[in-house]
Formats: structure tokens, C-alpha cells, sequence
């Protein structure tokens, strides 16, 4: 199973923009892979083991913005399409080389 954080957070202000990052980098200790920018990802054995990264990172949301959290299969991961430019381009087999990606 693959748990999906999709965000937009305010950046307008110093303190929004260090909210932000804060939020970004507790996401990077939880083990999540950056995707793309405001996109991180995490490879969760168990839909139990989802429920506890879900738990800490309603623990962390801040304050403003829009969060997303998204489940998905690792078939549906599987399944999904990715370009560099017009080229396409395999997902990594492995989790782990997600940050390679």
C-alpha cells in the first residue's frame, strides 16, 4: 500500500514559509519520499501500518493550507504512467529508490 501526501501550503510570510518547511521535513523523517515538490510518498507495509503514518501527520498539519492524504495499491501504484518531458520513463521497483526517481 502507498500512502500519498498532496499539500499547498502559504508561503507569503517568513513564518509560513518555516511552517512549511517544518511540515515538509517531518514528512521526510516519517519516511516519505518527495515525488515533487508539495507530492511526498511512503511505501506502508499493512493498511495498519497507513493508519499510523495517517495518525502523525494529523498530529503535524499546520495550522493553513490544504492537505490530501491518498491510499493506494501497490497494483494501482504499479499502474501509473510517468514522463520526463515526452519521454516514459518505469517507476523503481523499490521503495527506497523512490528519492532517486
Amino acid at each position: 500500500m502507498w500512502l500519498f501526501v498532496f499539500f499547498d501550503l502559504p508561503t507569503l510570510s517568513k513564518k509560513d514559509r518555516r511552517v512549511a518547511s517544518r511540515f515538509r521535513k517531518d514528512l521526510l523523517i516519517d519516511g516519505f519520499a518527495m515525488v515533487q515538490y508539495s507530492i511526498y510518498a511512503r511505501h506502508c507495509a499493512s493498511s495498519e501500518s497507513a493508519d499510523v503514518h495517517t495518525r502523525r501527520i494529523k498530529s503535524k498539519l499546520p495550522p493553513y493550507g490544504h492537505i490530501n492524504l491518498l491510499r493506494i495499491t501497490d497494483k494501482q501504484y504499479g499502474n501509473m504512467d510517468n514522463y520526463l518531458g515526452s519521454k516514459r520513463v518505469k517507476l523503481p521497483d523499490s521503495p527506497t529508490q523512490l528519492e532517486l526517481f
